[in-house]
């Protein structure tokens, strides 16, 4: 438990010395930057918690330290999971698969065109896009086998990361992005759906024993970094 304390205290310092240190040299080296970053604070916070976090997860992943910890949540998981509600979470799981999304995605971004919302279709579709790059270079590299402590449905490629948390992540945080610049006032109950779906796929997907925790973790982390990162460098760029 203290040594969970301890990192996570650890996390914070790091996080907090990067953002400081980040205003520090956009003030010093790029003073014309530093009204946007001022604007921008929370959305820079957010993205640094998400890189350390995910590096630090990807990091005890690839050295197999999270091994244990992975184990006992799942178990954990499964044990309280009532296997009445398998098939609700079976329904779960489909909203992020391919065969929902790509459709999804497609009507999305091509009714923002249509109504000349070019930054918001650029941002989901790109946002989607590299999140299912990254999930099959990432598989591909790490290797990681599927948790098999139950009999579980086979899907393809290996564990690390959860691709259907991934891209449901990518494609709720940039629609958050979305809605908060097309309707304001919309903004706090789109973040709220955004959040019961990501979370609730990657619950799915541990209770379905498909994935573990670490992979869960990693995947929301690099979902939402995308968008915020995509939707910066839009902002940015010249028009």
């Amino acid at each position: 438990m203290f040594a969970i304390v301890d990192e996570i205290v650890e996390l914070a310092l790091i996080v907090a010395f990067l953002f400081f240190a980040l205003g520090v040299y956009l003030g010093w080296k790029h003073p014309p930057w530093a009204p946007f970053a001022e604007k921008r604070r929370f959305t820079i916070l957010l993205t640094l918690v998400l890189i350390v976090v995910g590096i630090k997860v990807s990091e005890d992943v690839v050295n197999r330290e999270s091994g244990p910890v992975d184990v006992a949540v799942l178990e954990f998981i499964h044990g309280k999971a009532p296997p009445a509600l398998t098939g609700f979470f079976q329904t779960v799981t489909t909203s992020g698969s391919a065969r929902v999304i790509s459709p999804l995605v497609v009507i999305m971004v091509l009714a923002l065109l249509v109504a000349k919302r070019r930054f918001e279709a650029l941002l989901i579709g790109a946002s989607v896009v590299s999140g299912a790059l990254i999930i099959y270079a990432l598989k591909a590299v790490v290797g990681r086998d599927r948790p098999s402590l139950w009999d579980a449905e086979w899907y393809w490629g290996s564990s690390f990361p959860s691709g259907h948390t991934l891209i449901v992540a990518a494609l709720a945080t940039s629609t958050v992005i979305a809605v908060r610049r097309i309707w304001p006032h919309a903004g706090d109950v789109a973040m709220l759906f955004a959040a019961v779906w990501v979370v609730s796929i990657g619950i799915s997907r541990m209770v379905l024993g498909v994935h573990w925790p670490t992979d869960v973790l990693v995947a929301i982390c690099i979902g939402m970094f995308l968008p915020l990162v995509i939707s910066v460098a839009l902002e940015s760029w010249p028009t």
